[in-house]
């Protein structure tokens, strides 16, 4: 997930940042303003199993390693990634990840859960410019707030635990515990592994 080159101004870039108010202060005002925005709309509906805390140089929300020791498994010392805000050079991202662990699979078709996330966003009348599991913005405007709100509470933790077992282990049944060094990444959801390495690469 992403953090550099934030407003085009070296004095914003906060590749170092390691706390979410450190992260939003260093913004230029209208980038905090609409970050701050967005960030408000998924702490409210975020389930209380999970998170809110600096992950791959952004402002994450994920499943702590208390609620799921075995963490990420391309990288287990990382906890589970559900979603993220990050401000970028020509415009700031909300990562959505947990809204399409599984898509992909056979290459081509979404989950249920992302199929309803783009055709209610079609309904509000807005461009969704979006990528695998990014959506891009240049103001709070563009966003569907509301929308997103209603995804991230459509997605407690334990529901998006069962999910992302079931789309790594390749089967419509999750096995009871998976733990994260027995995980292939050949195994992950392409439009995760994607998504969470494109994002690393950018805020290196």
């Amino acid at each position: 997930m992403i953090a550099a080159g934030r407003a085009g101004t070296l004095s914003i870039m906060q590749p170092k940042a390691t706390t979410v108010d450190a992260y939003l202060a260093e913004l230029l005002e209208d980038r905090r303003t609409a970050i701050a925005a967005v960030r408000k709309v998924i702490v409210k509906n975020l389930d209380k199993d999970y998170a809110e805390g600096m992950q791959y140089g952004m402002i994450g929300y994920f499943v702590p390693h208390t609620v799921f020791p075995p963490g990420y498994h391309c990288d287990p010392k990382q906890p589970l990634p559900l979603a993220a805000l990050a401000s970028q050079k020509n415009y700031m991202s909300l990562y959505l990840t947990g809204l399409y662990c599984g898509c992909g699979l056979d290459g081509e078709s979404l989950t249920p859960y992302a199929r309803w996330f783009q055709d209610s966003w079609a309904k509000t009348g807005k461009k969704l410019d979006m990528g695998k599991a990014c959506i891009r913005f240049k103001k709070v405007e563009d966003l569907a707030l509301e929308l997103i709100g209603e995804a991230i509470k459509r997605m407690p933790a334990k529901m998006y635990i069962e999910e992302y077992q079931k789309a790594l282990a390749g089967t419509k049944k999750a096995p009871s515990r998976l733990a994260a060094k027995e995980v292939s990444k050949k195994a992950a959801p392409k439009t995760v592994k994607k998504a969470l390495k494109k994002a690393a690469k950018k805020s290196a």
